[in-house]
């Protein structure tokens, strides 16, 4: 182990970005480096990071060869994304980065695919597992949408529907009749999940509709897990509570046991062999999604997971070293997520 390393953090203008930043640099006894790179040229990280790159969506066909550039300049051990839009791209270019001396922390393209997903990782998961799953229905037209929405029970019963393929609660919504729409207007803030059936055939009345997965609404304990693995053998893995959230970002949380999660972390891991960090959401001990990179931790400075991440990426550590801190998780410490400010003059930090 080099007492220097140099990361290169993606999509460093991220919810949990500011926190991973200030924990990595807090590293005692090696001096690292992060590059941050971005697609907003004022993302929060560019004011916390050693240097600052903005790049093309991870979507974009010049995504990869501009994240080739910056890696050819700075020549940094490791590639650390951040965005679910990074990651497949990134794991299906792995050869190129590590051409050039370096590793990049993603899971095989195939099984982070599976992940994105949700109606192939839903497949997956009732093919290969006993895990509990909501009732789900792809659809593809109004007449599917409506017959699925029939067959979940609506409108007796509340259902969601969702994209395949999303992140951060993008087309998420929830058609619940019992919601007072007056309620929502006056009382709730302008961020409501919810709409009615008739909003939903109006905004595609005239437009091709989309591929959507309709399924049950699931309430309860909301936790998520958040594992350490490799090619789908779980190491580490350590569950909050998920006690409040905005914009689909959790603001309020706790660390807690739970063995039968973890079971079933075991289990979705052995159907879908990822690697690195992982986060696996579950609504009432049910399966909601997984999202195939780093997500908000409940950080502690005995041990970072994303820092052990990158060290088993860099082969520093093994997989009896990372299992070995299991024991070291503090159950009962918690979280609150708030929000700050930098300020700056043409991109140089003034306060």
């Amino acid at each position: 182990m080099t007492d220097n390393l140099k990361i290169i953090l993606t999509a460093c203008g991220c919810p949990g970005a500011s926190t991973l930043i200030r924990m990595l640099k807090e590293v005692p006894d090696r001096d690292i480096t992060i590059i941050g790179t971005d697609t907003d040229e004022e993302a929060v990280g560019r004011f916390l990071v050693d240097d600052f790159y903005q790049v093309p969506h991870g979507q974009s066909d010049e995504y990869i060869p501009a994240m080739l550039s910056i890696v050819e300049t700075e020549e940094p051990d490791v590639l650390f994304p951040e965005s679910t839009f990074e990651v497949h791209p990134l794991a299906e270019h792995r050869e190129k980065f590590e051409s050039l001396g370096t590793e990049v922390v993603v899971s095989d393209p195939e099984a982070i695919q599976t992940a994105n997903n949700k109606f192939e990782m839903y497949q997956a998961i009732s093919e290969q597992t006993d895990v509990d799953l909501p009732e789900y229905s792809l659809v593809q037209s109004h007449e599917e949408f409506r017959a699925a929405a029939d067959e979940l029970g609506y409108p007796d019963e509340p259902i969601v529907f969702k994209p395949p393929v999303g992140k951060g609660s993008r087309g998420v919504r929830i058609i619940d009749p019992e919601v007072d729409r007056r309620e929502l207007l006056l009382e709730e803030k302008p961020n409501s999940l919810y709409i009615d059936m008739e909003e939903v055939e109006q905004i595609f009345a005239d437009k091709p509709f989309p591929e959507l997965l309709v399924m049950e609404y699931v309430g309860g304990e909301e936790e998520t897990a958040d594992s350490l693995c490799l090619r789908g053998d779980e190491l580490l893995t350590s569950f909050k509570t998920v006690e409040d959230a905005r914009w689909g970002v959790i603001v309020r949380g706790e660390l807690v046991e739970r063995p039968e999660l973890l079971t079933m972390t075991q289990k979705i891991l052995d159907a879908i062999p990822l690697s690195y960090c992982v986060n696996l959401q579950f609504i009432d001990g049910k399966l909601i999604e997984i999202n195939p990179r780093v997500s908000t931790f409940i950080y502690q400075r005995d041990f970072l997971q994303a820092y052990l991440a990158i060290q088993l990426a860099l082969d520093e550590v093994s997989n009896e070293d990372v299992r070995s801190y299991r024991d070291d998780i503090d159950y009962g410490r918690r979280m609150v997520r708030y929000m700050d400010q930098v300020f700056h003059t043409d991109g140089n930090r003034l306060l």
